[in-house]
């Protein structure tokens, strides 16, 4: 694997909303599918499924299940996602979204990626576990 000095993508929001709903949202089709994009996700080790994006579909394996806390996966053949939960005292959900897997020749898509990231996060990942 390439070393990358490309950094990763990182960002973290505090959600007003139960660990087991966040979960619900991050680690399941339909939960995903309302926030990012279709797909065909299971909170399976090893199973492979498709993001179906605008730029086409990508395939992707989840490689880490530790519910309600930590999912991962890989997108495409280079990039891997890992989503972390932490419960607060509060009855709030603080998410942790780290993009990784860059390399020099992607590094003009990273910062469009990570303000579509923030987008995603702050608004329609809030509004999909915030609703009643």
């Amino acid at each position: 694997m390439q070393h990358s000095t490309v950094p990763d993508i990182r960002h973290t929001y505090v959600y007003a909303a139960p660990i087991q709903k966040v979960w619900e949202a991050v680690s399941t089709s339909e939960g995903l599918s309302a926030w990012f994009m279709k797909n065909d996700i299971a909170p399976v080790l090893g199973h492979t499924f498709t993001i179906h994006s605008p730029y086409g579909d990508q395939s992707c394996e989840v490689t880490v299940v530790e519910p309600p806390t930590r999912l991962a996966f890989t997108w495409g053949t280079q990039w891997l996602i890992t989503i972390e939960l932490e419960e607060q005292a509060d009855g709030k959900t603080e998410v942790t979204l780290t993009h990784s897997g860059w390399v020099e020749e992607m590094a003009a898509n990273r910062e469009r990626m990570n303000h579509g990231w923030q987008e995603i996060l702050d608004q329609r990942l809030r509004l999909a576990v915030e609703s009643a």
